[in-house]
């Protein structure tokens, strides 16, 4: 147990972060979810307007310190190679 005042704080500070960040990349996986759900359907357009709305909230994460670039870009990738293979 945080013994310091500074440390009790710390303490209250780490669980509020952890909170946010939960939810941050919570956010994120349901974006890229929908992506991965349009691609397994096989529909192009809903899969390209999916991940049109995910690229820039997987980059969010990124300038919140939740994720790092190489990941989100490559995540981005990967995603978006995806939704160009598929048939229209």
């Amino acid at each position: 147990m945080a013994n310091t005042k500074s440390a009790r704080k710390a303490v209250r500070k780490t669980a509020q972060r952890t909170d946010v960040n939960k939810a941050r990349r919570s956010r994120v996986r349901t974006f890229i979810r929908r992506v991965e759900e349009a691609i397994a359907e096989g529909n192009k357009t809903a899969a390209a307007d999916a991940l049109r709305s995910a690229q820039p909230e997987i980059m969010r994460a990124v300038s919140k310190g939740v994720m790092k670039l190489n990941t989100a870009a490559r995540k981005v990738s990967r995603l978006a190679q995806r939704v160009e293979r598929i048939e229209a």
